[in-house]
């Protein structure tokens, strides 16, 4: 059996679409006339019109599925992977685990790709094969402890890490979204509140002052050229900046100019070490996790370093990975690339020494979520008087701008 996508009408004339699974194009239109629906249009799940066309061209139908892949929110993932081991756990066969994960969805993308899954799954391959169609949705540290909990015959408590380190990695980056938005609204306002200031208020102001016909303050001068500015480009400055944020985006497309941007970043104050703890956090749970699944500990770090999002850090995480093939110590590796944080190597080092190393892994991504979250407190905290002291600045300095000719007015009368 497949998985198919429908677009069909009801007897109200409304249209609706869905997923379900059949033998064939002809069986789930079957199933839709039961269910008195008039069925438009009938597809393979991940193979729409496009697909076909292709095909009729002679291109590769797998390499389109991959490239079509479907991307699953952490959320999602969390959720699938915590239901599939409850279900597995259960004693229920795969293929009836996935298709109850498939059912009880609401998403549709969710649940097209759960039952492609499972169509991979009745054709005879493993868990972990039927995952590495999608991995876009499976990435390589997914597919890794699925395969090993596959090998070792423990997939339900493997699965059951899994969405506990989906669920801790959402919580994560949860909170950093969090603690991002009151800064960035009061930014967004105070910027808001200058620009009005100076495209509504500043210009009929500046009729008093030309009819006084004096020489104004330089203050005053450059405000009302900024005001001028303003009004007249104002609307073109917008969309240069727009430009150049997706000008610097395509450049960052380039892997020497995206290194370059990573040296500065890890050398900026305050920023660079939340970098540093946000991958050092993120490298030392997947690790941990890895490790203890019974996946190999090369394996574990090639993978652990695909989770940084920096450059630099990727690469300190391959000289580990090529020192500890060499035969040194895990620890000592990491030392050696002074990019990790010293609490983090200390404990590995404990880890290694009492045979621990999993267990040292999440203690320590544990504490380096908890620096983390201290960190960005005081980076927040540092943030908001920044941005008051910006906008109390901004305003003082356009209130001096009016206000000076017009003492000088009133004194000269």
């Amino acid at each position: 059996m497949g998985a198919y996508s429908y677009k069909a009408l009801t007897d109200e004339g409304k249209t609706v679409k869905g997923i379900l699974e059949g033998d064939s194009e002809r069986h789930i239109r079957t199933q839709l006339r039961a269910k008195k629906l008039k069925p438009l249009e009938v597809t393979s799940a991940g193979m729409g019109a496009d697909a076909s066309a292709n095909a009729g061209e002679g291109m590769d139908i797998s390499a389109w599925s991959r490239r079509r892949a479907s991307k699953l929110s952490t959320r999602d993932l969390s959720l699938i992977t915590r239901q599939l081991a409850s279900l597995v756990k259960s004693g229920l066969p795969l293929d009836e685990a996935l298709h109850a994960t498939a059912k009880q969805s609401q998403k549709a993308n969710v649940k097209r790709v759960v039952l492609q899954v499972r169509t991979k799954v009745l054709e005879g391959l493993s868990l972990a094969q039927a995952l590495s169609d999608n991995p876009v949705a499976f990435d390589d540290m997914y597919r890794a402890l699925v395969r090993a909990g596959e090998g070792s015959g423990f997939l339900s408590p493997v699965l059951e890490r899994l969405a506990d380190y989906t669920q801790t990695s959402q919580i994560l980056q949860q909170r950093i979204k969090m603690a991002m938005i009151y800064p960035v609204v009061m930014l967004v306002v105070s910027l808001a509140v200058i620009v009005a200031l100076m495209v509504l208020v500043v210009p009929k102001l500046v009729k008093i002052f030309e009819q006084g016909k004096r020489e104004l303050p330089a203050l005053t001068e450059g405000l009302i050229a900024t005001s001028s500015f303003l009004m007249n480009y104002g609307v073109y400055l917008l969309f240069a900046l727009i430009g150049i944020y997706f000008f610097i985006k395509h450049l960052m497309r380039d892997p020497k100019r995206l290194r370059a941007w990573h040296v500065v970043q890890l050398k900026l104050p305050v920023i660079g070490e939340l970098v540093k703890q946000i991958n050092s956090a993120r490298f030392a749970a997947t690790l941990s996790l890895l490790s203890a699944s019974g996946v190999p500990l090369l394996q574990a770090l090639n993978i652990s370093g695909q989770v940084m999002t920096n450059k630099i850090l990727q690469e300190a995480c391959d000289t580990v990975a090529a020192s500890v093939r060499e035969g040194m110590s895990l620890s000592r590796a990491m030392e050696n690339t002074n990019h990790f944080p010293p609490l983090l190597v200390q404990l590995v080092a404990s880890g290694e020494t009492n045979g621990t190393l999993p267990q040292q892994l999440d203690n320590a991504s544990k504490d380096q979520e908890r620096e983390l979250e201290m960190m960005l407190g005081v980076a927040m905290g540092l943030l908001e008087p920044a941005t008051i002291i910006f906008m109390g600045g901004a305003v003082c300095v356009i209130v001096l701008a009016i206000l000076t000719p017009i003492f000088e007015m009133t004194k000269l009368s």
